[in-house]
């Protein structure tokens, strides 16, 4: 272990968490190489028993053989960066979530295919670009019993920094993957479609047809201009979550959550 002791931010060790953005970071020219950051012992935990591989440390002196001690300990060689937290603050521009930062590799992207061999029930989201949101669905996913995640090109990165702390690490435990094609892509892994959507043949989400198909993907789209006609229109069911009080929409990762609790109940 290399412990750094961090006095200056043109350190070169401190640019992954100081002055690269999200996608300088992600690297698409070259995803070999690409990096994302998670923050907090416990969702570090969570990365590092799903197998991904840590690059640096950042945490506060005292964590070093506090809450950051058993994580350094499985990771030998590890390079950890350290300082006070009012310096640590001032150099990421936020105060670290339990003082503690962790700089990973990006893991070889998956396919769908890959990631929906033998599931039941996965979730499509469509262009939803908020990244408190997704993490919130990748949460409920984890949580609900969704057994993959899809996302359109349009959609943020799982990876986010702010995505990954949302969702408390739930990114690392659901297989996800990006998808093109569509409801034909999706049709050729052998699922029925359900979009989400207010429409004239919009049925109930605790419709029987729906909760009796073998292998369902969920379609959620985004909050203000929600999913496009096309994909509507396309889709073998169209369903809607009742509500009350004439109230004709949730927030897409609430809805998200009511959608997988009713239909993953048998599946």
């Amino acid at each position: 272990m290399a412990i750094i002791e961090i006095n200056s931010a043109d350190h070169d060790g401190l640019r992954v968490y100081r002055s690269l953005t999200e996608a300088q970071l992600r690297n698409r020219l070259d995803p070999a190489n690409g990096i994302f950051i998670v923050e907090s012992p416990k969702v570090i935990r969570t990365a590092l028993d799903a197998g991904h591989t840590p690059l640096s440390l950042l945490c506060e002196r005292k964590h070093i053989s506090g809450d950051a001690a058993d994580i350094i300990a499985r990771c030998p060689g590890l390079t950890v960066y350290t300082g006070g937290r009012d310096v640590l603050a001032d150099m990421t521009g936020y105060t670290l979530t339990r003082g503690v930062l962790c700089a990973m590799r990006r893991p070889q992207e998956k396919s769908p295919a890959e990631v929906c061999a033998g599931a039941k029930r996965v979730v499509v989201i469509d262009a939803v670009t908020d990244t408190t949101n997704i993490g919130a669905i990748f949460r409920s996913a984890a949580a609900l019993g969704i057994d993959a995640v899809l996302l359109t090109r349009q959609s943020c990165d799982p990876l986010n920094r702010r995505s990954v702390r949302v969702s408390m690490g739930s990114v690392f435990l659901v297989p996800w993957a990006w998808i093109d094609g569509g409801q034909e892509k999706l049709n050729s892994l052998g699922f029925k479609t359900v979009a989400m959507a207010l429409t004239d043949r919009s049925v109930s989400i605790d419709d029987p047809a729906l909760m009796s198909e073998p292998r369902l993907a969920i379609i959620m789209g985004t909050e203000g201009d929600g999913l496009p006609k096309e994909t509507i229109g396309k889709a073998d069911y169209v369903a809607r979550i009742p509500m009350a009080h004439g109230v004709d929409s949730l927030n897409v990762a609430a809805a998200a959550a009511v959608a997988f609790w009713q239909l993953t109940r048998h599946s």
